[in-house]
């Protein structure tokens, strides 16, 4: 959970988790449909579809000790591979998170740019095992390497005064500590458009489809609508992506925005009431308060459209 979601957002989402799957077993045994409920909100949905996955794996073929079996699981990549097997196995292994490039980059003094000097970064943290004390206890060796960068090799201000290797690091012989690591400056992010469909039953009850297993929100419920584009959607565009061709869609005032690691979301919500009846074949009928629990947060913001005051509405504008 704490691959790019805060602590502060972690802490009390990790003790609902365990104490809902409190142990590999009971996770590989539970229905993909509990674990994405109970991830909703966090984001980066494809580490519980990895979880879940590698649960399922551990609980068939026990905990690998190397870290060729490390990464066989799914959802185990280079890092968390590394990690576990130096802490918890031995293996003299150097994990290379962001703080360990820091620490790399000042004490080599490498002017490369990431990310594309991940790779030379992990390299030369690998040569650190060279040295019979990094090799006599890798997993001491890595946790000190992490709070070295956590707590002296800070990104802003580092304390070189304090750290134990001030006289062998380059980059503070030559003044350019906080110069380092360099990054390559980042792309703009794109901005793409989508239109949803929120239908009501008499009930109050909100028609809903699960995404396909793969690609982005993988698994997770969602209001049905256009695929997302670069482009903005027509009303006449849109029309024919809606769950139900029948009733009369109103769009509800406003948008909905959210940030995705590569790219800025901007949708339209449309609404319909519909009569009593089954759900059709591919979607299901939920009520708000539980559609929203088992939603991502990008889902809920659509939902929170129907919260806010009424504004002006541009009838003449070719768009929903």
């Amino acid at each position: 959970m704490l691959q790019q979601t805060t602590v502060a957002a972690v802490g009390p989402r990790y003790g609902r988790f365990l104490a809902r799957f409190p142990d590999v077993q009971a996770l590989a045994a539970a229905p993909w449909e509990a674990v994405a409920e109970e991830w909703a909100g966090l984001g980066y949905y494809a580490r519980a579809r990895n979880l879940h996955a590698g649960a399922k794996a551990l609980a068939a073929g026990g905990f690998p000790a190397t870290v060729e079996g490390l990464r066989a699981i799914p959802g185990i990549g280079a890092y968390t591979a590394a990690a576990v097997a130096a802490i918890a196995f031995g293996v003299p292994v150097v994990p290379t998170d962001g703080n360990v490039e820091r620490v790399v980059a000042r004490t080599h003094a490498d002017p490369s740019p990431l990310p594309a000097a991940k790779k030379r970064l992990d390299a030369l943290a690998q040569s650190w095992m060279s040295q019979p004390a990094a090799r006599a206890r890798p997993g001491d060796f890595a946790q000190a390497l992490f709070d070295l960068g956590a707590t002296v090799c800070t990104p802003r201000r580092p304390a070189c005064a304090l750290c134990p290797w001030r006289d062998a690091c380059a980059a503070r012989r030559a003044g350019i500590q906080e110069d380092l690591p360099r990054k390559a400056p980042k792309p703009d992010r794109p901005t793409r458009h989508g239109v949803h469909f929120l239908a009501r039953d008499p009930a109050g009850r909100l028609l809903v489809r699960r995404r396909p297993e793969r690609g982005l929100l993988g698994g997770m419920l969602e209001i049905p609508g256009t695929p997302w584009r670069d482009a903005p959607w027509t009303t006449t565009e849109a029309a024919p992506h809606a769950p139900l061709p029948g009733p009369r869609w109103s769009a509800v005032p406003g948008e909905a925005r959210h940030g995705f690691t590569h790219f800025e979301l901007r949708m339209v919500l449309m609404a319909a009431a519909i009569p009593a009846g089954p759900a059709p074949d591919g979607f299901a009928w939920m009520a708000p308060d539980a559609a929203r629990a088992a939603m991502p947060t990008v889902m809920r913001r659509l939902l929170d459209l129907l919260d806010r005051p009424a504004q002006p509405v541009d009838e003449a504008a070719d768009h929903p």
